[in-house]
């Protein structure tokens, strides 16, 4: 049989397997060894799957992952993410819109030590949300705020799907990382931005409250010092070269460890489920790591990479024509998959095509990202809203997405201006 037939069949097999919910990495690994054993034969197939575990555990790069894991999991137990929201609550929670302002500011923040968009949007579901009703804001607004932070878990570094997407491309982490900084400032101003426009225009939806003395605004700014130090440790350690990622991510581990500690955060039961917590993810997603090299070697070999750049050529259209076209993919993959799984799935088809249009790796590695994150907030199966609609059940879907729909439209212009001016993305690393 034809290997890209073969190949077809094989994504087919693969996007079957997924609606019968067999784990990502799983599934990926059964089709690429599949499909790898039917164009070159069994025992090289046997022997790929023997190889590519084997050469992934031993990758040094990944093993930041496990360490930002457990990082974010000992700064939420230490109660950093409550912090952070205080500290901003204090600042600017007295004018219309603020609280939302203040959740928008404090998941960036908590983003810098967690790196993950679900869990984010799980923390201030639970800091954030009942700050914000009790205080008079409609559900839809504080729901839809705390939706948009937490797709920045993901777009403000460290980031562990930055990280993974690195290893996979073998593209350097910490360029990377200094790519996402503006994107991420962007994001941030752009959701301010929509925040005091909904404010501006409905001020029933994201009342004022009032305002604190200067004394007790100084009192919560010097609450919030551990976040910031762990953050001034770990970031400023990587870009000041101080630290490598690795080095950054063990001291954030150890600085979290001990924060928690003196807090009295830490028990013997505590401890164990952050353990349990970041174990858990880390697993997942290696799994997926393996799956995905697999599958990679399998989509290589079949060459249906170079049917669909020959394809896309005959279309006719135009570098920025294409990008769009892919931008629109992934905004619907983005809401359906999670961050890790919409990228490594897709990685192997849409890289090569990238590259062959001459874009940067690193300016598409971080569009990427930001496109995931636009999906994790959009129907059918936004990520984000479903998890915040399993968290409070008195609050309906459709409530939620009304609430996001500021965000998404903020979403759109950033996405637009990064496919636009990729300099946005690529001066920072272009200046290391």
């Amino acid at each position: 049989m034809d290997p890209v037939t073969i190949a077809v069949i094989g994504l087919i097999c693969m996007f079957v397997l997924i609606l019968l919910h067999v784990p990502i990495g799983v599934t990926m690994a059964v089709v690429g060894v599949g499909g790898f054993a039917a164009i070159a034969g069994w025992a090289p197939a046997v022997k790929l799957l023997a190889s590519e575990p084997a050469a992934t555990m031993a990758n040094l790069d990944l093993a930041v992952i496990p360490l930002f894991m457990l990082m974010g999991s000992l700064a939420a137990t230490s109660g950093l993410a409550k912090d952070i929201f205080e500290t901003a609550e204090a600042l600017v929670g007295h004018r219309p819109g603020g609280l939302a302002a203040t959740t928008i500011v404090a998941s960036a923040g908590f983003g810098a030590v967690c790196g993950s968009s679900v869990a984010t949007t799980a923390t201030f579901g639970r800091v954030a949300l009942p700050e914000m009703i009790a205080r008079g804001y409609s559900k839809g607004s504080s729901a839809g705020a705390v939706a948009a932070g937490g797709t920045l878990g993901i777009i403000v570094p460290p980031s562990s799907i930055m990280v993974l997407y690195g290893v996979l491309t073998e593209v350097s982490v910490l360029k990377l990382f200094s790519a996402a900084i503006l994107p991420a400032l962007l994001s941030v101003l752009l959701y301010l931005t929509a925040i005091w426009i909904v404010a501006w225009r409905n001020p029933d939806a994201m009342p004022g409250s009032d305002k604190l003395p200067l004394r007790d605004r100084v009192r919560a700014l010097g609450r919030s010092w551990g976040a910031i130090a762990l953050a001034v440790i770990v970031l400023g350690g990587i870009y000041s070269g101080v630290f490598t990622v690795n080095e950054a991510a063990a001291v954030g581990v150890v600085f979290a460890f001990f924060f928690a500690l003196g807090r009295g955060k830490l028990n013997r039961t505590t401890f164990l489920s952050v353990l349990s917590e970041a174990s858990s993810a880390t697993v997942m997603i290696y799994i997926i790591v393996f799956g995905a090299m697999i599958f990679s070697y399998f989509v290589s070999i079949s060459g249906v990479s170079q049917e669909m750049i020959g394809a896309i050529e005959n279309l006719g259209l135009p570098p920025l024509g294409v990008i769009l076209l892919l931008v629109f993919i992934y905004l619907i993959l983005g809401a359906f998959f999670d961050e890790v799984a919409a990228v490594v799935v897709t990685l192997p088809f849409v890289l090569p095509v990238i590259l062959s249009l001459g874009y940067d790796p690193i300016w598409w590695g971080i569009l990427n990202v930001a496109l995931i994150g636009v999906g994790m907030l959009t129907p059918p199966i936004g990520i984000n809203v479903m998890l915040l609609n399993a968290m409070r059940r008195d609050i309906p879907l459709s409530t939620i997405y009304k609430g996001v729909l500021a965000f998404f439209f903020a979403d759109c212009v950033r996405i637009l201006i990064l496919v636009l001016f990729p300099q946005v993305t690529l001066w920072l690393p272009a200046s290391m």
